[in-house]
């Protein structure tokens, strides 16, 4: 992989089929970025981390590694956990997360989460992932209203 602000949006997508790769190759230009005969020579996907420019692709590099071997399983301790945040529903955002103690200056844990009932609680994250995703990332559910057009 050619990691270059000309590559294609770099999404949790990736992530996803990276994993399933035996290796990877990482390339990571540096100030100007590639001798162009490196990207007519060799066939690499090529990926952006977003709309601006760095001194390197190292830190690019460092979170497609990160992205993606958390996918790996077990790396996390719960397999489970990798598939329920942020971007793995696509184009949503993760619901809001709560710990103990169930009151925190004034502010208490929603009593659905308390509840023990499942399907509630299942159904309630899944609403405010929609809810968060737009009103924080409207561009999102816009993207995906243009994929069906």
């Amino acid at each position: 992989m050619l990691l270059s602000p000309d590559g294609v949006p770099f999404k949790q997508q990736h992530a996803t089929e990276f994993v399933k790769e035996e290796r990877l190759l990482l390339l990571c230009g540096r100030y100007e970025g590639y001798d162009e005969r490196i990207r007519l020579g060799i066939d690499f996907t090529e990926v952006s981390m977003g709309d601006y420019v760095l001194c390197g692709g190292e830190l690019g590099a460092l979170a497609v590694v990160e992205a993606t071997t958390r996918l790996i399983p077990d790396a996390l301790g719960h397999n489970e956990s990798a598939v329920q945040e942020s971007f793995t529903q696509p184009d949503l955002l993760d619901h809001p997360h709560y710990t103990r103690p169930e009151e925190f200056r004034g502010m208490r844990v929603p009593e659905i989460l308390l509840s023990g009932d499942h399907q509630k609680v299942d159904d309630w994250r899944q609403q405010q992932a929609a809810e968060r995703t737009q009103q924080r990332r409207p561009d999102l559910l816009n993207h995906n209203n243009k994929k069906e057009t």
